[in-house]
């Protein structure tokens, strides 16, 4: 566990929460790396988007932070053909403000333990920006490993861009098969 610089209340997300996480979204689209979206969604689209994961069974979890939201985290389907279903795909974003504290490692670990509780096997992360250092060392952090790299996949702010592919196993992961 890490030494931490902030003590957030990590719990799940309600729709209360999605006008702060729209905001921070909206900030990592307009101006980061991590997100390959060109155009920040709406409170409807974030509304609809956070709608199907509640309903799906995915957990998503917000921080909290001197009473304000200061970061989420989520799972959600990795792909949609039912072989995937005990994989799930992970993303995780911070107020600027607050990066660099142990935020984003509280949610990671509170977002592993959750997907674990869920019956998920594996847990993949598609990190926007080989230069992502910061996501990167998170997810080591957490155990993922590095699985590769897709070069120049994305345009944006007019240069290419990576991906990173990590996964971590959650719970028994592949040593036993899940009863369906």
């Amino acid at each position: 566990m890490s030494e931490l610089k902030s003590n957030p209340e990590i719990r799940p997300a309600t729709e209360a929460d999605l006008a702060a996480v729209t905001a921070i979204y909206e900030q990592a689209v307009r101006f980061g790396t991590a997100t390959f979206e060109l155009i920040p969604p709406d409170l409807a689209e974030m509304t609809r988007r956070y709608r199907a994961l509640a309903d799906g069974g995915f957990p998503y979890l917000v921080a909290v932070l001197d009473g304000r939201v200061a970061g989420y985290a989520y799972a959600g389907p990795y792909r949609p053909r039912p072989a995937y279903r005990f994989t799930v795909e992970n993303s995780v974003y911070l107020d600027p403000a607050v990066h660099r504290r142990g935020i984003g490692l509280r949610l990671m670990e509170r977002l592993i333990a959750d997907c674990e509780a869920a019956g998920f096997r594996q847990m993949i992360a598609v990190i926007g920006d080989s230069a992502n250092a910061g996501s990167i060392g998170l997810h080591r952090r957490c155990g993922f490993q590095m699985i590769g790299t897709h070069p120049s996949v994305g345009l944006k702010f007019g240069r290419w861009l990576d991906t990173v592919m990590m996964q971590r196993a959650l719970g028994e992961g592949a040593a036993t098969v899940p009863a369906d």
